[in-house]
């Protein structure tokens, strides 16, 4: 747990408007989320953030600016292991899971758990694991509606 304050928490989602497959329900996952969190009995010990349209350069701003303890990042992912952000101009951005690696070993300090909701991210998981010791990533594709079902009352909140 955070040693001071709340924990905060950073969601991420890229959905990008080319190059990418089916347009992700990222808004309806971010609200589920945070009806979680003020339904939870310990909802003050939490703070959640959106940063909507992520791309390699906001995740690390994002990382500097907040020091989330923990990122959950939405979007799509590819079957070679990367998962696909947006670039400036709203296409797709495939980043390899050696990179993204790279940003979580900087962050190491502020960040103890990602979430990385998106398909074929094992790889990026298990790479991320080098750094962060909590991560969850998904080894096969997803369907949106799986994505983004939450349990309700889940453990612990």
């Amino acid at each position: 747990m955070a040693a001071y304050g709340k924990i905060k928490i950073s969601f991420m989602s890229a959905n990008p408007l080319y190059g990418s497959s089916v347009p992700l329900r990222v808004d309806q996952e971010f609200r589920d989320i945070q009806e979680q969190i003020r339904m939870s009995k310990h909802r003050e010990k939490f703070q959640l953030e959106i940063r909507p349209a992520a791309h390699p350069g906001n995740i690390s701003q994002a990382i500097l600016e907040v020091g989330p303890y923990i990122i959950h990042l939405s979007g799509h992912g590819y079957d070679a292991g990367e998962l696909c952000f947006e670039s400036m101009d709203g296409s797709a951005q495939p980043v390899d899971p050696e990179a993204l690696a790279g940003l979580f070993e900087i962050a190491a300090e502020h960040v103890h758990a990602v979430v990385l909701n998106a398909c074929y991210s094992v790889d990026q998981a298990e790479t991320i694991t080098q750094h962060i010791p909590y991560v969850v990533g998904i080894n096969d594709a997803i369907g949106d509606k799986i994505a983004i079902t939450t349990p309700r009352n889940p453990p612990g909140l």
